[in-house]
């Protein structure tokens, strides 16, 4: 089976085999991987349990896959570029040799530190070429690394770590994001007064900033690197091994530590990496998400690494110095291959074509969106100005759970339409279903999208709590695994992702459950009680509107407002803040205390006659002051 498809006879051919004989197919895109043990049995599973399992008995370690089998004809080629915060920093780039000694080099402090296999890693870090180290360092030494974003407060920090039971934190004294120093270390600090697993904290110096140091805790990372080995051995893994856990919000409680293991997620991150986005050898290519989400994860990473790509990962925003720091950067490193999110690329619209016009952006082939769905005015001027109408757009579909991208064109390949994912990658099994789980034949269609068969980077469990793994994803519908999300069929067979269809809140593409950012909102002692939705907006996608009823309905203040969105950045993060805060008596409940969302919504989008039936709400009156205070 051809790894890397090149024609749409040759993904049609693939798909068609990949649903006919699935196993037959995966055997033969596994292969293409280098295994310490060849696997006996290709799959099994059951999805009501759940229990998934790929390439069973097989031995292997990703990070040979990434790194070490390339030498031979790679070694000297650019693994690794890295842009700084501030342009006139200067770039580090490191070839894949030089990777695998920095690689390695940071597997033998952790091992120094006493990090063994299965012991869980908690990684809160800026963009900085030791967090790409970090990572891949504890994939090496059989670690399971937990990367949390670096913009998340100490109280997120802690829940992800204490969740886990992490042993371990490698972090920086400091971080610059645009104009702003923030001081990483603090946080972790503040996070660890509340984390009695963690037995030791790794260090990078960034900033140059005077820290505090808990001795024998708190190690230097240059210091420790004195008198280690510059290669590391790779632990050998088995095929179902936890590589990494990641967080994700879920629409009811606290974050969700969704579970992948190495070998089905290596197989699928390397496949979908390579067919979706059609990368040529020597090409550079650019996710400008962060490594704390599984797109950076799967796309600055472990895809582009396990091609043998050149890939780059970016300190910075794209607003900061001025908003033509993506294009600059672009036309600085001659990238390729583009991949960002609308939500960037909505925020670089309103700043205008002037800080477009100065670049000339022709070394770009491939433009890729991700996070959320674009939509089309975004579309085309992302494919017009950025991609000077000749770059093919591939607007990917895909969610942490599934580990890579599921639904999108493949550049040049398969049929492209704005605003649409486009067709299943091949192993990819979607189906239409409605409310009661059967399925919705035929084109021009729309229901629930759910997954009929599972594919090598499917989530294996939510850390610490299976049952929660099967109630989100599992339950709902019977036999099959439930994405959360709806969406329409077109005339073509095309894919068009709709949204959530529950109460989870995507903001620039991350994921926030409404009751997660509730419960933080709630811990203001001004607060009795709140309810989140999320509301259209022209930039972010999705905006976080609270109603919010005070314990003394005097005190609703722009001062009040001010300590509520404090209390939410100090839970959560300031990417969780609400945009729109309205101050109400009492929320639109039914007579057994269930708060109507659909009311709340619909304000919320400025739609004030179209609640439908308030007759079934305990007091229908509180919809009319709602409504008249509506923001």
């Amino acid at each position: 089976m051809k790894f890397q498809l090149s024609s749409l006879e040759e993904y049609q051919t693939a798909y068609a085999e990949s649903v006919s004989h699935p196993e037959n197919f995966w055997n033969a895109i596994a292969e293409h991987f280098q295994w310490r043990t060849k696997w006996n049995r290709t799959l099994e599973w059951n999805f009501n349990a759940p229990d998934v399992q790929w390439f069973i008995g097989g031995k292997l370690n990703i990070t040979e896959n990434c790194l070490d089998r390339h030498l031979a004809a790679k070694g000297d080629q650019t693994a690794l570029i890295w842009e700084a915060n501030d342009p006139n920093e200067i770039s580090k780039t490191y070839t894949y040799s030089q990777l695998l000694r920095e690689v390695s080099r940071m597997a033998n402090v952790l091992k120094k530190m006493g990090v063994q296999k299965g012991d869980r890693v908690c990684i809160y870090m800026p963009m900085i070429p030791e967090l790409s180290f970090a990572v891949l360092a504890c994939a090496r030494i059989g670690a399971i690394h937990s990367v949390v974003f670096a913009g998340f407060s100490a109280a997120s920090v802690a829940d992800r770590i204490n969740d886990s039971q992490c042993a371990f934190v490698l972090t920086s004294d400091g971080m610059y994001r645009g104009a702003k120093q923030i001081p990483v270390k603090a946080v972790v600090d503040e996070a660890l007064a509340t984390c009695p697993s963690v037995q030791k904290a790794l260090v990078v110096n960034r900033l140059n900033w005077p820290v505090v140091m808990a001795t024998p805790r708190d190690v230097w990372y240059h210091e420790a690197l004195d008198g280690v080995d510059d290669f590391c051995e790779a632990e050998v893994m088995d095929s179902e091994d936890p590589l990494f856990i990641l967080y994700t919000s879920g629409s009811t409680g606290k974050p969700k530590g969704v579970v992948h293991t190495c070998g089905g997620y290596m197989v699928y991150a390397g496949y979908s990496f390579a067919n979706v986005f059609q990368y040529r050898a020597n090409e550079i290519f650019w996710c400008t998400a962060d490594i704390g989400w599984v797109t950076g994860h799967s796309y600055i990473l472990y895809g582009p690494l396990l091609n043998g790509a050149t890939t780059m990962m970016f300190e910075g925003v794209p607003t900061w110095p001025d908003p033509g720091r993506f294009w600059q950067v672009i036309d600085k490193h001659h990238v390729n291959l583009f991949y960002t999110a609308p939500t960037a690329i909505r925020s670089l619209m309103a700043a205008g074509i002037d800080h477009v016009l100065p670049y000339n952006l022709h070394s770009l082939r491939v433009l890729g969106s991700v996070g959320e769905p674009i939509n089309e005015e975004a579309w085309h001027w992302y494919h017009t100005h950025i991609g000077k109408g000749r770059c093919e757009v591939v607007d990917t579909w895909w969610q942490t759970e599934t580990g890579g991208i599921m639904i999108s064109a493949l550049a040049g390949i398969t049929p492209s339409k704005p605003a649409h994912a486009g067709l299943p990658l091949p192993g990819i099994q979607p189906i239409l279903v409605d409310a009661e789980g059967h399925e919705i034949l035929g084109n021009e269609v729309e229901g629930y999208l759910c997954m009929r068969f599972p594919w090598p980077s499917i989530l294996r469990t939510t850390y610490g709590d299976h049952e929660r793994c099967r109630i989100n994803y599992f339950s709902t519908y019977a036999n099959l695994y439930f994405t959360g999300d709806g969406a329409r069929r077109d005339s073509d067979g095309l894919y068009r992702i709709i949204g959530r269809v529950d109460d989870v809140i995507n903001v620039s593409g991350h994921r926030f459950g409404t009751a997660e950012i509730e419960n933080a909102i709630n811990q203001n002692k001004k607060v009795i009680e709140s309810a989140v939705v999320g509301y259209p907006h022209d930039i972010k996608g999705q905006g976080i509107y609270a109603y919010i009823i005070l314990a003394d309905a005097t005190q609703g203040s722009d001062e009040t407002r001010d300590e509520i969105i404090e209390t939410v950045c100090e839970q959560i993060g300031r990417i969780a803040k609400p945009d729109k805060i309205q101050f109400v008596s009492g929320l639109p409940k039914t007579r057994s205390g269930k708060i109507m969302r659909r009311i709340l919504r619909k304000v919320a989008e400025g739609e004030l006659h179209a609640l439908g039936d308030t007759t079934t709400l305990l007091d229908p009156l509180v919809v009319e002051e709602i409504k008249a205070g509506a923001l």
